[in-house]
């Protein structure tokens, strides 16, 4: 694939940033153009992904004194464009449509519009007297079944949560840097069993950006994937509800990019809920399935979402673990996995130097 991503920036995460979506997105915005080295003006492309909750990719591209603004699009999604975005650019700058490519995340997911309220769409009138109001419910069924089958326990979810703490706990960026004892996990509430409070990613306020450009060295686009099945996200239909998005995609991602998972540095993995850690490891081939318990609970995997992941540093729909993939690369790892994740269908890119 054709691209490096040259240029990443973010601004704080809070529960109240006080600003508004295009604000945001235009302060991570500049600041990805001039880590990249370059006047936001040079900007020729901009992509963006929402749920009805940013600000459009024109009035970004407006405030940021962009005159002549080539490709643009605001794709409808959230978690599963995290990763395939940098396909959508990358596919820009090998067909010779850009030279460099803004891409954004603006959301004041905590202040503005929260995502795990409960869905009043016309899917859900039917899930609704079942109890499947939201995401939430939904992840939680499918949990209880990969505990079940998986023979993880509580104690498993915990060792998720307390090494994201733990590789939280050196960066200033992160929003939970405390530790979590097994006492203090078994003590938080339930949202929907299985899944306690700090099982479920952060609802946060805050935007990331970053620029691939066809010009400018950085961290290289190797491999882009994104694909789906009948999984969790269609547990009418599905045979397993457990098979997450790297059911799928995985053994795309090693057939696109011809790597193997031994090849992994570092996983920047999606975890919008604590049990998908374990699930992607397993798929991705970086654990196999009888070695899931031990190697949870023995903890210290600082390769594993190092910043912290969504469950602690923030939630920045995913764009924050890319940002994280860039920094680790350029401090020397060889090799960052990063996944996009959306219920049953996902995607997935490898970055190299």
């Amino acid at each position: 694939m054709r691209g490096t991503i040259a240029g990443i920036g973010m601004t704080p995460l809070t529960r109240a940033s006080g600003k508004t979506e295009l604000e945001l997105a235009v302060e991570a915005a500049r600041l990805a153009c001039a880590d990249a080295g370059l006047d936001p003006r040079e900007i020729d492309a901009v992509l963006s992904y929402h749920l009805n909750d940013s600000a459009p990719v024109v009035q970004v591209a407006r405030a940021l004194r962009i005159d002549r603004l080539g490709w643009h699009n605001d794709i409808s999604g959230g978690g599963t464009q995290a990763a395939s975005i940098l396909g959508d650019a990358a596919m820009l700058i090998g067909a010779g449509l850009a030279r460099h490519v803004l891409i954004y995340r603006a959301l004041n997911g905590r202040s503005g519009r929260r995502m795990n309220t409960v869905s009043t769409g016309p899917q859900e009138r039917f899930t609704i007297p079942y109890g499947m109001a939201g995401p939430i419910p939904m992840f939680a069924m499918a949990a209880t079944r990969y505990l079940h089958d998986t023979g993880l326990t509580e104690e498993h979810l915990h060792a998720v949560v307390a090494q994201s703490r733990e590789n939280a706990a050196s960066n200033d960026r992160a929003l939970r840097r405390g530790p979590l004892s097994l006492e203090d996990y078994l003590a938080r509430p339930f949202v929907c069993s299985p899944l306690r409070t700090v099982d479920c990613c952060q609802e946060t306020d805050g935007a990331c950006a970053l620029v691939v450009s066809g010009v400018v060295p950085g961290p290289r686009i190797r491999a882009v994937v994104r694909g789906s099945g009948p999984g969790c996200s269609t547990m009418d239909r599905s045979p397993d509800v457990t098979a997450v998005f790297s059911t799928y995609v995985a053994p795309m991602l090693w057939t696109a990019s011809g790597m193997r998972p031994t090849d992994v540095d570092v996983a920047l993995l999606y975890d919008a809920y604590s049990w998908l850690v374990p699930r992607q490891l397993e798929d991705f081939g970086l654990v196999p399935r009888p070695d899931l318990g031990a190697y949870l609970l023995a903890r210290g995997h600082a390769g594993v979402n190092p910043h912290g992941g969504l469950l602690s540093e923030g939630y920045v729909h995913g764009l924050n673990n890319v940002a994280q993939a860039v920094r680790e690369v350029r401090g020397g790892a060889g090799v960052a996995l990063i996944t996009g994740f959306g219920g049953s269908y996902g995607s997935a890119a490898l970055l190299t130097p």
